[in-house]
């Protein structure tokens, strides 16, 4: 059996394990997306049951059993991560112009950017209605600088559009707003939730860090690596809305003078007439291979902080967790 297998083994595994409290996790997902607006219902079962992996969720799960929670409250604080996880996809989708999405019409091309935008906010404002309930002031803090952080990261990606001059530095900055801050705020949120020690909560909120930038690295790879069908959206999407990923500037920083000059062109006018071109740049440098080392060495990361956990099956569940972020295919 080789990584690959042993790794969806694992996940399956992971399912399992939390199978319980995943259910009651999609219950209330679905309770609390209820409006007397018809359409908010229809937009956010669209979206919510659009077949996405759920991980975020799962991440405070984990963490909360990781160390031994026994309350209900994770249940709570893992649907309002995936509400404020959602409704960044619809807004993402709208600022993007995307029309594609796990393999399916993105919610602002079926219903228009509006809607798509205004069930965004109504997203927002049921999860934060959802940390009122949860009542602890320490949820509210975390979930609130997360929120103001994943802003202020797409604010950043938006001015790095069309920027061939953008550096590995800035990139990493916009995905541990963007991407990462959600997961370290779940994993974080699962040590709080149990009234861990700051030395356990320093270290899931550094696993979560580490994850999420891993996560996020493996998807601009996939950007360059899989097919439409694999990774559920057009092959070069970022590259058509001018976005430098790590791929991109790998290629320029060790491609020749010609590629370099294409890529740069592709950033600063976007679109896809010139795929082809960065394709070839990409595949003939190691800009791939660079750029997955990187994701392992940031999913290695994110396992040896779990050191400081008392071992457990969840604490092995969050190590797969990480090995699964970087040998996925979609």
């Amino acid at each position: 059996m080789n990584s690959r297998d042993i790794t969806i083994m694992d996940i399956a595994a992971i399912h399992a394990l939390i199978e319980g409290d995943m259910k009651l996790v999609d219950a209330l997902i679905l309770r609390r997306l209820q409006s007397d607006v018809v359409l908010i219902n229809q937009v956010g079962h669209y979206i919510v049951n659009s077949g996405g992996k759920r991980l975020r969720p799962m991440i405070v799960l984990l963490a909360a059993r990781a160390l031994g929670y026994q309350g209900r409250d994770h249940i709570d604080i893992a649907a309002i991560i995936e509400f404020i996880h959602t409704a960044t996809l619809l807004h993402d989708d709208v600022v993007d112009g995307s029309d594609k999405r796990r393999n399916r019409d993105t919610a602002n091309s079926v219903w228009g950017n509006a809607t798509s935008v205004l069930v965004g906010d109504f997203l927002y404002s049921r999860a934060f209605e959802m940390m009122v309930d949860v009542n602890m002031m320490r949820v509210m803090e975390i979930l609130s600088h997360a929120t103001n952080r994943i802003a202020e990261g797409e604010v950043l990606q938006l001015l790095n559009c069309n920027d061939a001059d953008i550096d590995e530095q800035k990139y990493f900055e916009v995905i541990l707003r963007k991407t990462a801050t959600l997961f370290e705020a779940g994993a974080q949120l699962g040590a709080v939730l149990c009234g861990a020690g700051a030395e356990q909560e320093k270290a899931l909120a550094a696993y979560g860090r580490h994850l999420g930038i891993a996560f996020q690295i493996i998807d601009d790879a996939l950007d360059y690596s899989s097919s439409d069908k694999e990774i559920g959206k057009n092959i070069g999407d970022d590259l058509a809305e001018g976005k430098p990923t790590l791929p991109v500037l790998r290629a320029m920083q060790v491609g020749t003078v010609v590629q370099q000059q294409a890529l740069r062109d592709a950033i600063e006018q976007g679109g896809r007439d010139r795929i082809d071109v960065v394709m070839n740049a990409i595949e003939s440098t190691d800009a791939i291979e660079y750029t997955s080392r990187l994701a392992k060495e940031e999913a290695e990361k994110a396992k040896a902080v779990l050191e400081q956990l008392p071992p457990s099956i969840y604490r092995d569940a969050l190590a797969a967790v990480a090995n699964f972020a970087v040998q996925r295919r979609s």
